[in-house]
């Protein structure tokens, strides 16, 4: 078995996923895989199982975000599914997950809401991953990898 790794996962159909090892450096991040095409996207399983089985994170942090005030019903099942799709295929391989708020991770790590403040940070905390995190669209990306810091830092403090 490899080197230890914490899995930040920003859940959605435009969501990624992050690992970052002990020594807090970012292993990898990338966009979660989809299959599909308009309303029929959705998170492909098999493709992201296929990727956890090659790194074998030891732990998982996901962002549980909870539905807002006039969004859709429609956009809201989807991003549901796709977070209940993640969470089916990380529990699947035994990997322990830890449900984070928004919030909490980001006050912890001293962020607002705002998600180009994240990439900026991300950018920052990485610099020689500048490319996963060069476009606005990378925001996911970014609160990924700063998920997964958040979670060694959380798991370094107990």
């Amino acid at each position: 078995m490899g080197e230890p790794l914490i899995l930040g996962i920003d859940p959605g159909l435009s969501g990624a996923a992050a690992l970052v090892n002990q020594a807090g450096e970012l292993v990898d991040v990338f966009d979660l895989p989809i299959a599909g095409e308009g309303k029929l996207t959705r998170i492909d399983g098999a493709n992201l199982s296929r990727l956890l089985r090659a790194t074998r994170p030891t732990a998982a942090i996901i962002e549980a975000v909870a539905a807002r005030p006039g969004q859709g019903v429609s956009s809201m099942f989807r991003f549901g599914m796709a977070t209940g799709v993640v969470a089916g295929v990380i529990g699947s391989l035994e990997i322990p997950i830890r449900w984070v708020s928004p919030a909490s991770w980001k006050r912890a790590m001293r962020l607002t809401a705002d998600k180009e403040a994240a990439r900026l940070r991300a950018l920052e905390t990485w610099p020689n991953h500048a490319r996963d995190f060069a476009r606005k669209h990378d925001h996911g990306r970014a609160e990924a990898a700063l998920i997964a810091a958040y979670g060694l830092r959380e798991r370094d403090a107990r």
